[in-house]
């Protein structure tokens, strides 16, 4: 592993500020920044901007994608958003009446409000594991996963307390019963290694905008070979065969692309997002999702025995994600907190009954301080 220096001199982030938020809304680095300025300038001088640019830069994004999962371009879709994804996966998973699709309790919306509409359109059920009181949630997970399940759909991490799970033993049981797992990773990858060859989910998709450290509105979605000739939510002229010919588009083909191409949202090639998501995609793979997870590992240990030590609740560190974390209090947490820490300068989440703690590269040890100064100060830690 190699050791890597703070980047917040890349970021622009005030001294100010305490930023321990990426959960939320990654700031963005410098070279996001010029990529996205670069993209703007393209449209101000449109005739910079060829037919090819419409394919190549998505078929570099696709493979810079292919590579932070192990995977290959041709499974690399681009979508809009994790929604968008995972009502994809819905649309071309099976479904019978009295089956069951097994969530996780409190999972991220995105990843919920498709299986409800296909558990509603075939009489199917919504099975919500429950938060285990004791032990990891991975052996609940496993326990509920029977004859009767027809989709496994499940995060990485808990968006609301970076509770992780072990999907590789999630994924072997889901491969015993032959059921498919559909993964949303935005809340881990960029930070924690994933291996689509050894978890070989159905579907996997991921936001750009959290731990990727790209822009809003891109998400990216890693489709397994036996669904590849699925049928995409919408039927635009850019996923059909021959499309790269401008000249002949008014020669309709019925044919669309033979990968995962085929699920690309109309207007893709998008001028300003690509750059800046493949300028994002470009630091963490220079970087290594490994030595930046080791970073982050350091700064949530340390906030981890601090908040224990003032009093508060953190779950257990082997089913912690490095990279973020809940603390919990005994006691009701005050309702304003996140806006009092706001007005001091440090950014966090309430998630449900957790303080959502998130660092990034760009968090340095004086920012640990701050929050647990302004907790203490706020009543919320013992001192």
């Amino acid at each position: 592993m190699v050791t890597l220096p703070s980047q917040r001199q890349a970021f622009h982030i005030p001294d100010e500020i305490t930023y321990l938020n990426c959960a939320y809304l990654s700031p963005m680095h410098q070279d996001v920044y010029d990529a996205g300025f670069q993209g703007l300038n393209r449209k101000f001088e449109p005739w910079t901007y060829t037919p090819a640019h419409f394919f190549s830069e998505s078929d570099e994004i696709r493979a810079r994608f292919a590579s932070l999962v192990h995977g290959d371009a041709q499974g690399v879709s681009i979508v809009p958003s994790v929604s968008y994804g995972i009502g994809t996966a819905a649309n071309n998973l099976s479904c019978s009446a009295n089956q069951r699709i097994l969530v996780l309790h409190e999972q991220f919306p995105s990843n919920v409000y498709p299986w409800r509409e296909l558990a509603h359109q075939v009489g199917a059920r919504l099975d919500h594991v429950d938060r285990p009181k004791m032990g990891g949630w991975t052996a609940a997970i496993i326990e509920r996963i029977s004859a009767d399940v027809a989709i496994v759909a499940l995060p990485h991490c808990h968006w609301t307390d970076g509770y992780q799970l072990d999907l590789v033993q999630i994924s072997a049981k889901c491969q015993q019963l032959n059921i498919p797992l559909v993964l949303d990773v935005t809340q881990s990858l960029g930070v924690v290694e994933i291996d689509v060859n050894q978890l070989k989910p159905a579907f996997l998709v991921a936001a750009a905008y959290k731990w990727l450290l790209g822009p809003y509105s891109l998400a990216f979605m890693w489709v397994a070979p036996p669904y590849r000739q699925g049928r995409p939510l919408e039927f635009n002229w850019i996923t059909r065969e021959g499309s790269e010919s401008f000249s002949q588009l008014v020669n309709y083909r019925d044919e669309l692309r033979p990968d995962a191409q085929r699920f690309d949202v109309g207007e893709r090639s998008n001028f300003t997002l690509l750059p800046m998501a493949s300028a994002a995609l470009d630091l963490i793979l220079d970087w290594g999702q490994g030595n930046i997870a080791n970073m982050l590992r350091s700064f949530t240990d340390e906030i981890a025995e601090r908040a224990t030590c003032g009093g508060l609740v953190v779950q257990d560190p082997q089913f912690r994600a490095p990279h973020l974390l809940g603390l919990r209090s005994t006691d009701e947490l005050p309702s304003t907190l996140a806006s009092e820490l706001s007005s001091r300068g440090i950014y966090v989440s309430v998630r449900g009954s957790a303080i959502r703690v998130a660092p990034h590269i760009y968090n340095e040890a004086q920012d640990i301080d701050r929050l647990f100064g302004a907790l203490s100060e706020l009543k919320v830690v013992k001192d």
